[in-house]
């Protein structure tokens, strides 16, 4: 089987990380958030997966060279020269997609991090007959999405109703998809979103399913998701696989450390903290709702909640980050410092306190 993952463009909402690296390659819960998805796709039995981007291709692929090796899975790029939507990069990459099994293939959008119920989606879609199945997930506020209105015992999709001012439902798209080669002769290559023009098509001929998705969903594209979606991804891991969760009289809730970190005496982590390779926190420091990302060192008696801190940073004594601070790669916070929602461009230093939520450039 083969899969294509739209990677898409810029990452703007996840700035200043993305300064550094493509969004995809942004560590999430302690991996670059598509290692994510290619894990998934490699142990349900993908052999390839197309990587459909238009921004810094080199810089993925080099990345994800190392890992085509360690996983044995066939990594490639489609390269668009101009943005196609969400649809165009199908058509691109369809020379990669199509083989001579007719075998469906997934499409995944890079941003969604869930628990990938992948192998049931196949049996779904062997199931229903259909040309394409698509996951979709509940959401408390419909009105702010596309709702897909869907035939409930079969799943037959009926149509889809952007941004409804009236209750239709409250089931949006997933971004993660199955569909048969056949949908390919359906688009043309030029810029087309796949949700806005491909699928009703296919709906109004029937021929289009939705599965609803099992536990979490969560699109991270931009600060406040992330830390929302580290939430449920950790909450995830308690269930399926809580010994990859820290332990200890300092670990309140979830919490994941990796194993070559270094934390001091008197700290208080969690709830729902990820602290990735080689970082070192000292002693009486005090961390929730936040990602520490690899090499970072935090120094005594720190506070940092609701925050990300990029790779390789510093933050002083004393210092106190909260509401979605976010620092870029190589940024150094003195001692003392208060930030109030601030975010730091890379290579910074900051000496006086973020008073309120600003961009730091």
């Amino acid at each position: 089987m083969k899969a294509l993952i739209l990677v898409g463009g810029f990452g703007t909402r996840l700035r200043p990380l993305t300064l550094s690296v493509p969004k995809p390659l942004v560590d999430f819960a302690n991996k670059p958030m598509i290692l994510h998805q290619i894990e998934a796709l490699k142990d349900i039995g993908v052999t390839e997966v197309v990587l459909a981007i238009n921004y810094q291709p080199e810089v993925m692929l080099n990345f994800l060279k190392d890992f085509e090796t360690k996983l044995g899975i066939k990594i490639s790029c489609s390269q668009e020269t101009e943005p196609l939507g969400t649809a165009g990069p199908l058509a691109l990459a369809r020379d990669k997609l199509i083989d001579d099994s007719g075998e469906p293939f997934f499409v995944l959008n890079s941003d969604v991090i869930s628990e990938y119920p992948l192998k049931q989606m196949i049996a779904f879609h062997k199931s229903h007959g259909g040309e394409a199945s698509i996951m979709v997930t509940k959401v408390d506020e419909p009105s702010k999405y596309g709702v897909v209105v869907m035939e409930e015992s079969t799943g037959q999709v009926e149509r889809f109703v952007e941004k409804p001012k009236a209750f239709v439902g409250n089931k949006i798209n997933a971004g993660i998809y199955l569909l048969n080669p056949s949908v390919l002769d359906r688009i043309e290559l030029k810029p087309t979103s796949i949700e806005k023009e491909t699928f009703p098509k296919i709906a109004s001929e029937k021929l289009l399913y939705a599965m609803v998705l099992p536990g979490f969903w969560m699109d991270i594209g931009q600060p406040k998701d992330y830390i929302t979606g580290l939430r449920l991804y950790l909450d995830s891991l308690r269930k399926n696989e809580s010994s990859k969760l820290a332990t200890g009289p300092h670990i309140v809730g979830n919490v994941l450390i990796h194993e070559s970190a270094k934390i001091g005496e008197g700290c208080l982590i969690g709830p729902d903290v990820a602290i990735g390779p080689g970082c070192v926190v000292e002693s009486g420091v005090r961390l929730s709702r936040c990602t520490v990302m690899r090499g970072v060192r935090i120094k005594k008696h720190a506070c940092i909640s609701n925050s990300i801190i990029g790779w390789h940073s510093t933050v002083g004594q004393w210092v106190r980050a909260e509401n979605m601070t976010i620092l870029g790669e190589d940024v150094h916070v003195c001692d003392e410092v208060y930030s109030n929602g601030g975010v730091v461009l890379p290579h910074k230093e900051i000496k006086s306190s973020i008073l309120k939520p600003e961009i730091v450039m």
